[in-house]
């Protein structure tokens, strides 16, 4: 066996757990992205969200945080290949790679909406 798949369930964890951290500390958009998931999670709360509506809450945050986490995984590995030289299709591959997170923001978005409208239209 060699020694990346010998490292057992706590090495893996701590790894991932190293990598989330390091993605917050690196990308101001993780940040924010992290910062408007708490906000909402905490209005979702004060709201009342039935387990379903917060079981899609959670979904959609945690498709904007994997995808932001994606591209900067993306962003780093193509530098790191290409040492930072421009070049058309990792120009390409980073436009692709946002793209999702724009998308996933804007799925993430228009379900908020539709969640905390109905929820909010109901107090009024």
């Amino acid at each position: 066996m060699t020694k990346f798949k010998s490292q057992g369930f706590n090495k893996t964890f701590k790894n991932a757990r190293k990598g989330f951290n390091l993605a917050v500390r690196s990308e101001v958009n993780i940040r924010i992205h992290v910062a408007v998931a708490i906000s909402v999670i905490i209005l979702a709360f004060y709201l009342k969200f039935t387990p379903v509506e917060f079981c899609i809450l959670l979904f959609v945050i945690a498709l904007v945080i994997c995808c932001e986490m994606l591209n900067t995984a993306i962003e780093f590995t193509l530098d790191s290949i290409y040492h930072n030289r421009y070049s058309r299709m990792v120009g390409m591959a980073k436009d692709i790679s946002a793209g999702a997170v724009m998308f996933a923001t804007l799925i993430s978005i228009f379900t908020g909406l539709i969640l905390f409208g109905s929820k909010i239209i109901a107090i009024v």
